[in-house]
């Protein structure tokens, strides 16, 4: 697929200089770039990687002397990251998969496939699916009864996909994401070390030999319209209601969301976050890799949580959290500072201990 610097200048939005008709097929580093990519030097400090590469038009930063650099043309974009979005999608030709149902796909004949869906070899596909218009669905891919699935998915090979689960539409799931697990819901017979440790903040109290009893799930899942779901991750079916993810939420390889779990609009979660059960979560929300939340929280709107950072607590809408156990950022800094300046206070302590009595040897 190729396309003139004019018509990727549309598709950003982006201002033109020079020979717009120059034909362009990928995206790449200035110093790696060839005379049919278009270089991506967004700022002055990549501008002279153009030198060492063979791109005829760059992308730019305003004000650039674009002749000056020795480029046949340039687009200049007021937001470099944001207009990334847009090029990377125009040049993105998606997974191969041929139009139709690959002979190899077991599709069960009360299955609804939309138009121009594209089933590649090996796909499974349970009872009384639907599957809407123009999905491409990759290899080894399984789609359990009863589940709906919006129009324009693109679900990449190896995805799991349980029964009854309901999944709006531009729905994209990375290579090995799985849907509709069961939550960990364990019960023992008596009161377990784990609730009284809970209920006293430590103290088991007797110790009992105790074994766990599955609760079932029975709850589904239910993900709203152009949500992702990366590499690995997991989000488990609820224990009686639903697991909710919200319209155009962005989850991350090897993130998991708990059984009961319900997320508001456009969170994004980077790798390794866990959500624990029953926890509510609200829109906008920002989670850093390896955060964590426990469960029966309530988390407000528009709350980041830093890379690393455990809530074990409810958090109020726009705060931003830090830390473990997670505090308001502008504290746990505060906090650190603090804990930096002990060595030195306790030497000061010390110094000022043996001053006052000489006599004493400790």
């Amino acid at each position: 697929m190729t396309y003139t610097v004019k018509q990727i200048a549309t598709a950003l939005g982006a201002q033109t200089f020079g020979a717009v008709d120059i034909l362009i097929s990928g995206a790449a580093e200035p110093a790696m770039a060839g005379p049919g990519d278009i270089a991506l030097a967004m700022q002055p400090k990549y501008a002279e990687g153009l030198a060492k590469g063979d791109a005829r038009a760059a992308i730019l930063w305003e004000g650039a002397d674009w002749q000056a650099l020795g480029l046949e043309a340039a687009l200049v974009v007021p937001r470099p990251r944001y207009a990334m979005a847009h090029l990377t999608r125009l040049l993105d030709p998606g997974p191969r998969i041929d139009a139709g149902i690959h002979p190899t796909a077991v599709v069960d004949p009360s299955a609804r496939i939309g138009a121009g869906a594209a089933i590649a070899p090996f796909v499974m596909i349970g009872k009384d699916v639907e599957i809407g218009a123009n999905a491409r669905i990759a290899s080894h891919t399984s789609i359990g009864d009863g589940t709906r699935i919006g129009a324009d998915a693109m679900i990449l090979a190896g995805v799991r996909i349980g029964e009854r689960i309901v999944i709006g539409d531009r729905f994209i799931a990375q290579p090995g994401a799985v849907i509709g697990a069961d939550g960990l819901s364990f019960v023992t017979p008596q009161t377990s070390g784990v609730e009284r440790a809970r209920s006293s903040l430590g103290d088991q109290g007797e110790i009992l030999e105790q074994s766990w009893t599955r609760i079932h799930s029975l709850g589904s899942v239910r993900i709203g319209d152009d949500v992702e779901l990366g590499a690995n991750a997991c989000i488990d079916r609820g224990t009686i209601r639903d697991t909710v993810v919200g319209n155009g939420c962005k989850i991350d390889n090897l993130c998991h969301l708990a059984h009961n779990v319900v997320m508001g609009r456009d969170c994004l979660l980077a790798a390794l976050t866990g959500i624990a059960g029953s926890t509510t979560v609200g829109d906008r929300c920002v989670f850093g890799g390896q955060s964590g939340v426990a469960d029966n929280l309530s988390i407000g709107n528009d709350v980041i949580s830093t890379g690393g950072t455990k809530i074990l607590s409810n958090v109020p809408a726009g705060r931003v959290m830090m830390g473990f156990p997670a505090v308001r950022m502008d504290q746990h800094v505060e906090m650190y500072k603090a804990a930096r300046r002990l060595p030195r206070m306790l030497r000061r302590l010390v110094g000022e201990k043996a001053v006052s009595n000489p006599d004493q040897n400790d």
